[in-house]
């Protein structure tokens, strides 16, 4: 949806994110003016002298309406809305502007087409396709500073995290790539581990030539946060950023109110983003991520289904009972880091580790499988007041 700029009309906006998707859902509904019915008579009936009065205050009237409809709109900037794609998923804009949301699509898919060169394992010509394959040691900005991020993440999750599992992750057929038959983990490991890469000036070193780097869990988070700060720079204050499902808002929605995001039911068959929402959390000045087994997984040669994310500390397929993480953060990479990082923590451990971090102003929305089979919900305490609703099966961390 496109706002056309220039039009009398106020917007209410709802941010819906399931796991991986947000749809920003507006009603509109024209500036009202007149609030005199003009041609009313005096004492019951129409004179002259009086009809002239009336259509003169008919006519103040709505001059006065016209330049109070043309004031506020000269004050109050519109909203922009922007529709559209990048990183191979679809990206939503929403902003206070005087700029065309064409000229915005414009520069945020600069922002992609810089991504994409830069990081992207799926084109074979990026830096860091080029990087894996051992023809180059030179690293961009982009690239140190996700790796110095995943660095911090990976020392607090004991290396549950870990950035260099490409090689796990072909083999099990994620990524594009075709699943071996039998994974055959030990030879794998041997390339695994955060320990086995560094950062010297602008150069890369890998303790082996084999080590495999693979950004996908920070770098749509790290995206966002960049298209964000594009906005920033041309003076914007109120907005929302979302690729895929990951956002990141500041200031106010149309409506004056916070930025609203939901967080949907994750169950194995609910393929349509938005049909079942579990939670609406209302935010602003920060971000939101969320990652989840329950859509992104396969199914093995014995029937098991086998979850996306991998434990990088046994080459396995990790195995929790924790559904999906949401996670609030000062900004989307970290959510998008973070986010990983519990999943292949586990429920216990991802707790533990979720009350530790929120000193560090990280706050979560676990959901995970109760023994009865329905759901048990896990959440931060400081984001208690944001939430719209807490049931019986709700628990402050």
């Amino acid at each position: 949806m496109i706002f056309r700029l220039g039009e009398a009309r106020f917007f209410t906006a709802l941010a819906i994110i399931c796991q991986n998707y947000v749809y920003l859902r507006s009603d509109a509904s024209s500036a009202d003016g007149a609030a005199t019915h003009a041609g009313e008579t005096l004492g019951g009936r129409r004179t002259g002298a009086n009809y002239v009065q009336i259509m003169n205050l008919r006519t103040l009237c709505f001059a006065l309406c016209a330049a109070s409809t043309l004031a506020v709109a000269g004050c109050r900037k519109p909203y922009a809305e922007v529709d559209g794609e990048m990183l191979g998923t679809f990206v939503q804009i929403s902003a206070r502007t005087s700029l065309p949301p064409t000229e915005i699509y414009e520069r945020a898919k600069r922002i992609d087409a810089e991504m994409k060169r830069s990081m992207s394992i799926f084109d074979e010509g990026s830096l860091l396709s080029r990087i894996n394959r051992g023809e180059t040691d030179i690293a961009d900005n982009h690239i140190k500073f996700n790796l110095e991020l995943a660095g911090r993440v990976n020392a607090v999750s004991g290396g549950a995290y870990d950035v260099t599992v490409k090689p796990l992750v072909e083999a099990y057929g994620f990524a594009g790539k075709d699943r071996s038959r039998r994974v055959n983990v030990d030879s794998i490991m041997r390339f695994v581990g955060f320990d086995k890469v560094r950062v010297e000036g602008d150069r890369l070193i890998k303790a082996d030539p084999r080590v495999q780097l693979d950004f996908n869990s920070i770098a749509k988070g790290y995206t966002v946060d960049l298209v964000a700060r594009m906005l920033e720079e041309e003076g914007m204050k109120d907005y929302l950023v979302d690729i895929g499902g990951e956002v990141r808002c500041r200031g106010r929605n149309p409506k004056g109110g916070a930025w609203r995001v939901g967080v949907e039911t994750p169950f194995e068959g609910n393929d349509v983003p938005g049909s079942h929402v579990q939670q609406v959390i209302s935010l602003t000045d920060c971000a939101l991520a969320t990652s989840g087994n329950y859509r992104r997984c396969y199914t093995d040669d014995e029937g098991r289904k086998v979850a996306h994310t991998i434990d990088p500390l046994t080459g396995l397929s990790a195995v929790t009972d924790l559904l999906s993480a949401t996670v609030v953060a000062p900004t989307c990479a970290e959510a998008d880091a973070y986010g990983t990082m519990f999943m292949a923590l586990g429920k216990e451990r991802a707790i533990e580790s979720a009350r530790r971090l929120e000193s560090d102003g990280i706050m979560v929305y676990f959901i995970a499988a109760a023994p009865d089979g329905g759901y048990e919900v896990y959440y931060s305490k400081a984001l208690g007041a944001a939430l719209k609703r807490i049931g019986d099966f709700f628990h402050a961390i």
